[in-house]
């Protein structure tokens, strides 16, 4: 299906035409990960976690290629695949087996694309699925469950509450349960460690041959040398990319554990409550900043939104705080 949808999109645009029919690149993907390490009772990012995901995004690969190699001999392989004579063609799949990635695939898979070629050059990725999977009450993508019980920012501001089914299944099964002292398969985003977080998307990148999305968490506090230490782990993983998320790093996130409106205001009354003499100076100061006309935001000659302090120029093509180096908007 997703290699027919390939011939069945409009181009707008030549130069994407021709890359698209030329390499005629899929992503099959997951989600509910976490929910299936959940049925089987293994925790995330442990080491019989990361046996079971091995397996799992192994049999995935070695199937999504076999089928677009069947699909290859009944419609051709992908045109930048095929040379203007035999010859051509043959050091081409020979040079296409013998990549990183392939090099990984059996035997058998390699064998039959150099003699029957392949239909699509990529074939696998993982997408965030963020609102379909919470739509559908799975995890999302890759990523094990934020919290069993949290808040996630809706479109018009407002924070929904979240409650995992997978919970209240397990509960059901298991009257005798304490819903407060799950099993340790129940672990959450915040639970794990960061480097359980870049283990977990290293084991699942072996199989993937395009990049694909996994945020590490990473707990309030977390520093610039510890975040540092994250990306080289997942370079040396042999991750295409990375994110880490340091909790709190952001005035409003996504997902939260308090159901916290996502405005200004109420972070002010928030810290006011939280916080006594240490933080009022900094309330005070939020105050008169509104009552002026300084303007916040992330176009040229405002005042930085992060900081407070700096200003809003276009540095490299990027519209940057001046004081703390915020890139807060793409010039082009």
């Amino acid at each position: 299906m997703q290699d027919n949808v390939i011939d069945a999109t409009p181009y707008f645009l030549e130069e994407n035409k021709k890359q698209a029919l030329g390499e005629r690149r899929v992503g099959l993907g997951v989600m509910g990960l976490h929910d299936l390490l959940i049925y089987c009772e293994t925790e995330y990012g442990s080491e019989e976690g990361n046996k079971l995901i091995d397996e799992v995004f192994e049999t995935i690969a070695t199937t999504a290629y076999r089928a677009s190699v069947e699909l290859a001999k009944e419609k051709g392989s992908f045109p930048f695949l095929v040379g203007e004579t035999e010859e051509e063609t043959a050091r081409l799949r020979e040079a296409f087996t013998n990549t990183g990635y392939m090099k990984k695939m059996p035997e058998d898979v390699r064998e039959d694309i150099k003699e029957y070629g392949i239909r699509n050059s990529h074939l696998l990725t993982v997408a965030p699925t963020g609102s379909t999977g919470t739509m559908v009450g799975v995890s999302t993508g890759l990523e094990p469950y934020f919290s069993f019980s949290y808040f996630r920012s809706g479109r018009l501001g407002k924070f929904i509450e979240v409650k995992a089914d997978i919970v209240q299944e397990y509960l059901d099964q298991h009257p005798e349960a304490d819903p407060n002292n799950l099993p340790n398969w129940f672990i959450s985003a915040m639970d794990l460690a960061p480097e359980a977080h870049a283990d977990v998307q290293c084991v699942i990148q072996r199989w993937i041959d395009s990049s694909i999305s996994k945020t590490v968490n990473a707990p309030r506090g977390y520093t610039v040398e510890q975040v540092e230490k994250v990306y080289e782990r997942l370079y040396k993983g042999g991750a295409k990319g990375g994110t880490v998320y340091v909790d709190g790093s952001r005035d409003a996130q996504v997902l939260t554990l308090k159901a916290e409106e996502n405005t200004f205001d109420d972070e002010v009354e928030a810290t006011e409550t939280k916080h006594e003499k240490p933080h009022v100076v900094l309330v005070e100061t939020i105050s008169d900043l509104r009552s002026t006309d300084v303007t916040i935001g992330s176009e040229v000659g405002n005042t930085c939104p992060v900081c407070r302090q700096g200003k809003v120029k276009e540095i490299g093509g990027c519209n940057t705080c001046t004081n703390c180096g915020a890139q807060l908007k793409c010039g082009l």
